[in-house]
């Protein structure tokens, strides 16, 4: 198994990452990897299938995770095997593979395996609702107010062309709304996630047909896990 070290030197001596941007990233990418551990693993959604139902279907859970989740961790088990790759937690594979040529099929499905865990995660049933605490303090202070936050969640989350992310992030001790395209996510962007929801179309079509806009509202209002931000939020206080 390649050390995070030989990972550094991998990717600092690479055109596409400065050494100084890795050095930002490579803490994210640690405290990660010490909470989700090594191994390639479908893990299961942190309820029960039909947990989220009316607000999302057993049917999109079982398409979603059962299908779409599952065929990126089968994918990425047959592209590492017997690669440098092989043996890496999921996290130093996305952080070696990104912009790097020769592996980047790896990374696409190694984000998004890693995407999907991290969004499951971001519900509960009998999720929505308002965040408290320091959460809320930050969220005031840096949005204004709730409601504009969820304001610009929405925005980003409706605005993201095609298939992607939309995500709050805590970055230089702000918290901040970012999306990102396809598989794209924090850990390669130097920033710490608290929250995503997935807007590729397969997450909310089979529930919402076309109107992405009422998946996004129902996820706000219905299904966050506020309680799993705070902890996040708590984990990227340590690394900043």
């Amino acid at each position: 198994m390649a050390s995070v070290t030989t990972i550094v030197s991998q990717l600092t001596s690479s055109a596409f990452l400065p050494a100084t941007e890795f050095c930002r990233l490579s803490q994210s990418l640690l405290h990660w990897s010490q909470m989700q551990g090594p191994g390639i693993d479908l893990k299961p959604p942190p309820y029960a299938l039909d947990a989220l139902e009316p607000h999302m279907s057993k049917d999109t859970l079982e398409y979603h995770w059962g299908k779409h989740h599952r065929g990126y961790v089968n994918n990425l088990k047959k592209q590492i095997e017997g690669t440098e790759l092989d043996g890496m937690s999921l996290e130093n594979i996305i952080l070696a593979s990104y912009n790097k040529g020769d592996v980047l099929p790896a990374f696409n499905n190694a984000a998004q395996v890693w995407n999907h865990d991290f969004f499951w995660e971001s519900m509960k049933p009998g999720g929505g609702g308002k965040p408290s605490g320091e959460l809320l303090e930050l969220i005031n202070r840096d949005f204004g107010s709730f409601e504009s936050l969820i304001k610009e969640f929405t925005i980003a989350a409706t605005t993201q062309f095609g298939s992607g992310w939309a995500w709050l992030v805590y970055n230089d001790k702000k918290l901040e709304v970012v999306k990102s395209p396809n598989a794209i996510n924090p850990l390669v962007l130097g920033y710490h996630p608290l929250l995503t929801i997935d807007v590729w179309e397969h997450a909310y079509y089979l529930d919402f047909k076309n109107l992405r806009a009422d998946y996004i509202s129902t996820f706000l209002d219905k299904l966050v896990s506020w309680d799993a931000v705070s902890s996040r939020l708590e984990a990227a206080k340590v690394l900043e």
